[in-house]
């Protein structure tokens, strides 16, 4: 049984994986005065935000975009320190460079005037449009980010407090008929409506709502932190030890224990008893439900995380070149012959399509140390069906591989069969068995308006009290500033440690 420091009598906080969610919360948690305890069944921190090092390249697992950086420093803040201290968060531009099948690309960026004449480039009659979509994402941000991004919705009437905004904001329509609105090119179409697929969402299902991205992204930027996104992990467990607490890897939590309907803490698979005064899961939300509460649950049953609607996976191949590619940039998105038909294959008919869009990171643009000198890193990534489609991903992954590296050297990386210094695959199987995401979703439930707010899993859990949940899987979604924004909600539903005691 772990009794933890016998000396510290604070309210203890069992934290349940080692993700930006998980570490965030227990930052947090150990500012208001809870001893914490991480628990994170992988050998390191991380976990989507894994880091893999490998010959001397160094490969980010996951997340390489941080977009909200006032919510890391807030992070830093609650424990006297400084971001910039500890990690360096580099400015990027473009932002991204979406290059379409036939060779053109659009540098996306925060630079209003240059995304002006970009849009003037493609449709000169859509720079108004633009405008105009800007204006209106500045709105959907000012009340879907702003105002609601970290306020809990435990009760129905939660939502239908906001619904004349989500009326008034077309939260009814997808990010794509949205977009749609504004311009008529459609290439500018999808330039404008790809961003809900940076967080497991279809573009033409995700609520309107995702369209705030494009204010978030124009008004903090995008950034990339020198030396990998692995430094923000490791600035995190930091500032947990500052605050008393820590982080045990190799420790997989089996049960959340419980008595009278409140979480007591935790069993692991050696058998070793975790108490504790509230529980916090960072686990995928439908593996919490359907893996470690157990027994009779009032609201999200085995039959409703059945029945509900689940992301797209990823297929990751990471590698390294003993050579560098100094015309590709940092972020690039590559987009294949179709759009619609193949987010189709993907998101409904689950079929490992014979073509691909597919997202190339190139960090070393930004940061050579990632890799040796004169070489490059590389990630590119495609959206795949998760592993309710049937597609043996044991047979599958090293031809689809070896077609992917065939596109890329057809197009941006000349050469690049002869410059493979190093490579590792990810597939939707290694996130069923090593994140233990359901059906290998890599973002949890899909993000679409009847799984959102109210409707998605909420962070107190419904099922047991002192039980609360961060991550992708709940309020108010994935990517990164979801995730940190979900942990920011338990200052509003945690008790306070003192009425702990």
């Amino acid at each position: 049984m772990d009794a933890g420091n016998a000396f510290d009598q604070r309210p203890h906080a069992v934290v349940i994986g080692a993700g930006f969610g998980g570490l965030a919360a227990a930052v947090r948690l150990g500012a208001r005065g809870f001893r914490v305890t991480v628990l994170e069944r992988l050998d390191a921190p991380g976990g989507r935000a894994y880091v893999h090092e490998q010959d001397g390249f160094t490969f980010d697992a996951g997340p390489t975009i941080v977009t909200a950086p006032f919510l890391f420093e807030e992070l830093w803040g609650l424990c006297g320190r400084r971001l910039a201290d500890d990690v360096e968060l580099r400015a990027l531009s473009p932002f991204y460079r979406i290059r379409f099948h036939d060779g053109r690309h659009f540098d996306y960026s925060g630079d209003a005037a240059a995304m002006r004449a970009e849009v003037a480039r493609f449709a000169p009659g859509d720079v108004a449009g633009y405008d105009r979509f800007m204006a209106a994402s500045a709105e959907i941000y000012r009340i879907g980010f702003e105002q609601l991004g970290d306020v809990p919705f435990g009760r129905f009437a939660d939502m239908v407090r906001i619904a004349p905004d989500l009326l008034r904001l077309q939260g009814y329509r997808s990010v794509y008929g949205f977009v749609a609105r504004f311009f008529r090119d459609e290439r500018l179409r999808v330039v404008f409506s790809f961003h809900p697929l940076l967080i497991g969402g279809n573009p033409f299902r995700a609520s309107a709502i995702y369209a705030l991205i494009a204010c978030l992204e124009q008004r903090w930027g995008v950034h990339f932190a020198m030396g990998g996104t692995g430094r923000l992990v490791q600035g995190l467990v930091r500032l947990i030890g500052s605050l008393g607490g820590r982080v045990r890897c190799g420790q997989e939590v089996r049960a959340i224990t419980q008595r009278q309907g409140r979480a007591t803490g935790v069993v692991l698979a050696s058998g070793e008893i975790v108490p504790a005064d509230l529980v916090v899961s960072n686990a995928d939300a439908a593996w919490t439900y359907d893996h470690l509460v157990g027994g009779a649950r009032r609201r999200w049953t085995a039959r409703r995380l059945a029945r509900a609607r689940y992301s797209m996976s990823l297929f990751v191949w990471y590698f390294g070149t003993r050579r560098r590619y100094e015309d590709v940039p940092h972020h690039m998105i590559m987009l294949g012959p179709r759009y619609r038909a193949l987010l189709d294959d993907i998101f409904e008919r689950k079929v490992l399509a014979d073509d691909f869009s597919l997202y190339l990171h190139r960090p070393t643009a930004t940061d050579p140390s990632l890799a040796p000198p004169g070489c490059d890193a590389f990630y590119v990534l495609s959206p795949v069906p998760n592993l309710l489609g049937n597609i043996d991903w044991q047979r599958a992954a090293e031809p689809y591989r070896r077609r992917i590296e065939a596109h890329l050297a057809a197009t941006v990386l000349p050469g690049l069969a002869d410059s493979v210094a190093t490579s590792r695959l990810l597939t939707p199987l290694d996130f069923r068995d090593r994140l233990l995401s359901v059906h290998g979703a890599a973002f949890g439930l899909e993000p679409v308006l009847t799984q959102s707010a109210w409707f998605r899993p909420h962070n107190r859990s419904e099922e047991l009290d002192r039980l609360y949940l961060v991550g992708a899987g709940t309020h108010p979604g994935a990517g990164l500033p979801g995730v940190l924004s979900s942990a920011r909600v338990l200052d509003r539903v945690v008790p306070d440690a003192a009425a702990l005691v």
